[in-house]
């Protein structure tokens, strides 16, 4: 018989970066917890639990250590802090089985270093990997680098040591170098290694060079070119693979055309909504409202009703929106909102 936490990990399987293994401990205390939790917590525990299962390359924040702390307060009889709580409600509805889908094979490709499902030319990748691997000089430069550290300590458990990661608009959060720590110096001295030769990392002694890579961040899709190579926009990439993984993210088409209709309407809702209350405070109501109504926004009188009830519903529903985001209350109302449901009933 197949248990729940059977089944969560039987989903992480086949996830690349070991997702399942990773988890396992978490999901575990998780299931554990949740039989001995009242309904109000274990709802703002079901949220993080829900991003357990989204690729991690989508994840804001680490939500695995988030739900790891608050489950380590749980068992001691604590209850949910002020942090736990902000991040949980900041923290939106997880993507949907699509979008997981397919950044999860996005993930599997990177793990791997293979791009070619996104790149076509891999030549240029090999001329350079033939030339820096070949060179004496950066060989000559790594013996240096081993004489003067003890390598292994920044080597991960695939013997991997990767120079400091690029960032949006090149923000460099530990970008200062503090030369009596060595730990920083070996960090310096091994991202200008890689600057010289084009490499993303070494390997034990073999160099790992930088490739054409496409990568899902977040917040957007990044495209990083290495300097060294000579980009020719309609060789090297597959715009349409790439605008198909960037796009199963979003959520509708978009335009100037489609903006400028929606601010367009955005300015009748406002206007109706100024109509409506005139409309209380005049008493209208059946056709007489309907054709002040139109009157107001410049509409025929011949205007359908429904076309009124969708323009209200959208923007009612985008404000309920913001008032969710922002901390206000639905069921404390301004007046304006209360007399325009009032209207909208009459």
């Amino acid at each position: 018989m197949t248990t729940a936490l059977d089944d969560d990990l039987k989903k992480l399987q086949t996830r690349a970066f070991d997702r399942a293994e990773w988890a396992a401990d978490c999901l575990r205390r998780y299931h554990a917890a949740i039989p001995k939790l009242d309904a109000a917590v274990a709802q703002q525990l079901r949220r993080l639990y829900d991003w357990m299962f989204v690729p991690t390359t989508l994840w804001p924040f680490n939500v695995q250590d988030v739900l790891e702390d608050i489950l380590t307060a749980l068992e001691k009889g604590k209850r949910l802090n002020s942090c736990h709580r902000l991040l949980i409600d900041l923290l939106p509805e997880p993507p949907d089985e699509t979008i997981c889908a397919a950044v999860a094979d996005h993930e599997i490709h990177v793990q791997k270093g293979t791009y070619e499902n996104l790149v076509k030319t891999q030549a240029k990748y090999s001329q350079n990997e033939l030339a820096i691997r070949t060179d004496p000089e950066l060989h000559r430069q790594w013996g240096r680098i081993k004489a003067a550290f003890d390598v292994q300590t920044y080597c991960d458990h695939k013997g991997v040591i990767r120079r400091t990661m690029s960032a949006e608009r090149n923000l460099r959060p530990w970008f200062s170098v503090n030369l009596r720590r060595r730990a920083e110096v070996f960090h310096a001295a091994f991202d200008a290694f890689c600057l010289r030769w084009n490499l993303y990392g070494m390997q034990h002694d073999e160099p790992l060079p930088l490739k054409l890579a496409v990568n899902l961040t977040p917040y957007g899709t990044l495209i990083h070119i290495p300097a060294y190579w000579s980009f020719d926009p309609k060789r090297d990439i597959r715009w349409d693979a790439i605008a198909r993984l960037h796009r199963v993210r979003v959520p509708g088409r978009q335009g100037s055309a489609l903006a400028e209709g929606l601010a367009e309407r955005m300015r009748a809702a406002e206007k109706l909504r100024q109509l409506d209350r005139e409309v209380l405070r005049l008493g209208l109501k059946g056709e007489k409202k309907h054709d002040f109504l139109c009157a107001g926004l410049g509409w025929v009188p011949g205007t359908s009703p429904k076309r009124l009830s969708r323009l209200r519903a959208e923007f009612k529903s985008k404000r309920a929106e913001r008032r969710s985001v922002t901390g206000f209350s639905s069921s404390k109302p301004s007046k304006p909102v209360t007399d325009q449901r009032s209207a909208e009933s009459a």
